[in-house]
């Protein structure tokens, strides 16, 4: 391997010299920074990690926490954490995956051992129980959701209260009066997960101002679990003519169900989908819908982590506005 020392004689300047160019702890001249990185790309040189971490008392990982949960979409799970992964390698840092479902021993692990210098937590819930810990802990972090309380957090999230009455504020515009809402999993809402609870206060808002009348049923996604909440929703609410789902597996089942009934999409029913842009574009109908921007938030969190680590920022809410694509899933309402 090539050493510190021998960038330094190539590059003709002292191993001190190469020492600040790498950390940024002093100002170099232009002309000696170049040629230093010259004589590092030429000879290969990577630096030691274990030398640099101690050296800067830093560990050069994010620690990103990602219940993975079978009752989520893990794609888009893992596209935010690809996201978080690939930006946090521009900033010089590696990641740690946690997948397990520790809660709070997860955070006291990492803020205990110097494991990484800083956390990103996924799978948010509006009371959730890793929050009291991390207050506590002086260790910086970023919540990719949104808790009840957001005092002394940093968050970055899709605003998905916004999501849910763009959603109602489309259909309503169309003359739709009875609208269905096909929901997560029931876990999702039993758990209070930030994103699901928030979408269905959106909603049920919008709906009231609109005047709509609004059902909403959980469902496990699948054929069989959405042939069973359709079902049910027709017989409570015979007269639905629009539907948002926020849940991917149910989706193509929902377009299925609606066609062996001989209810024609758009004309008939219009539906309306949260989800990820390729779910909406490939279904047998093309959805309108709101997208999920996974890789924005995952950007986003790693660079207001990377901000608070260099000293730079402070606890903030970014919120992203939901943007709704149309497209031949929703038209106006049938007239009775």
């Amino acid at each position: 391997m090539v050493t510190l020392a021998e960038v330094a004689q190539h590059a003709g300047v002292s191993a001190s010299t190469v020492s600040y160019v790498l950390s940024g702890k002093r100002s170099i001249s232009a002309t000696t920074r170049q040629r230093v990185e010259r004589s590092i790309r030429e000879l290969g040189y990577h630096p030691n990690a274990g030398a640099r971490a101690l050296a800067s008392s830093r560990s050069n990982i994010i620690a990103l926490m990602v219940p993975l949960r079978t009752d989520m979409y893990v794609p888009v799970m893992m596209e935010i954490a690809i996201a978080v992964a690939t930006t946090a390698r521009t900033h010089g840092y590696d990641v740690l995956l946690l997948t397990g479902e520790e809660g709070p021993d997860a955070v006291r692990r990492v803020a205990g051992s110097g494991l990484a210098d800083g956390m990103i937590l996924m799978d948010v819930e509006l009371d959730d129980e890793r929050l009291p810990l991390l207050r506590e802990s002086s260790q910086p972090a970023v919540l990719i959701g949104l808790p009840a309380d957001t005092t002394g957090l940093t968050c970055v999230d899709l605003d998905f209260k916004a999501t849910g009455a763009l959603c109602v504020e489309h259909l309503a515009g169309l003359g739709h009066r009875d609208v269905a809402v096909i929901g997560e999993a029931p876990a999702v809402y039993e758990r209070h997960t930030g994103f699901a609870e928030r979408t269905l206060d959106g909603l049920r808002s919008a709906a009231r101002e609109a005047g709509l009348r609004l059902l909403h049923r959980p469902c496990e996604g699948g054929y069989d679990a959405t042939a069973v909440t359709v079902a049910r929703i027709l017989d409570e609410r015979p007269d639905t003519t629009g539907f948002v789902v926020q849940n991917e597996a149910a989706v193509e089942p929902l377009l299925a169900l609606l066609r062996q009934q001989g209810r024609a999409v758009p004309e008939d029913v219009s539906v309306v989908a949260v989800c990820p842009e390729p779910v909406a574009l490939q279904a047998s109908v093309r959805l309108t819908s709101v997208s999920l921007p996974a890789q924005e938030m995952g950007r986003k969190a790693v660079e207001q982590l990377v901000a608070k680590l260099d000293g730079r920022g402070g606890d903030e809410v970014v919120l992203l506005p939901p943007e709704l694509t149309v497209r031949a899933s929703s038209g106006p309402a049938p007239v009775r």
